[in-house]
């Protein structure tokens, strides 16, 4: 068995792990961050770990289309897509538990996430509200942040 390198500490061996873990669906992130990047002038930020795109700079103007769509971030592996940099500072908290939740599930989260919206919808619930996954990335918005 292969043994970890001695430079490497356990903690950042698993960081890398959950990394390459989640990487195609960073990929996917990448891929519909770059027509935004390249055409429609967003900006990308790295910001604790993850990379942020944010297709307006401060908020979204309110004449725009984005500012009637029923979501304001998609989060995809470590990519963040959002509508503005305003939403994307509102909604980290929430956004970064679905960083950890694709570091947890990898590419099957993205068959996860939508089977339990259906399993939501189908036990009488909102497909979006009632999604297992939303209701643990808002419980996480309101739990105190590591102080490490």
């Amino acid at each position: 068995m292969a043994e970890l390198s001695p430079s490497l500490s356990p903690s950042l061996s698993l960081k890398m792990l959950k990394t390459l873990w989640a990487a195609p669906c960073s990929a996917l992130g990448l891929l519909a961050a770059l027509p935004l990047l390249l055409f429609a002038g967003a900006q990308l930020r790295r910001i604790e770990g993850r990379l942020e795109v944010a297709l307006f700079q401060g908020e979204t103007p309110r004449h725009s289309v984005w500012a009637r769509m029923p979501f304001s971030a998609l989060t995809l592996g470590h990519v963040i897509l959002g509508c503005s940099e305003a939403e994307l500072a509102r909604l980290r908290r929430h956004e970064q538990a679905h960083v950890r939740q694709y570091e947890r599930w990898g590419v099957l989260f993205l068959l996860a996430y939508p089977a339990a919206s259906l399993l939501a919808a189908l036990r009488g619930g909102h497909f979006y509200r009632d999604n297992c996954f939303e209701v643990q990335a808002r419980l996480e918005e309101e739990w105190p942040r590591d102080s490490g």
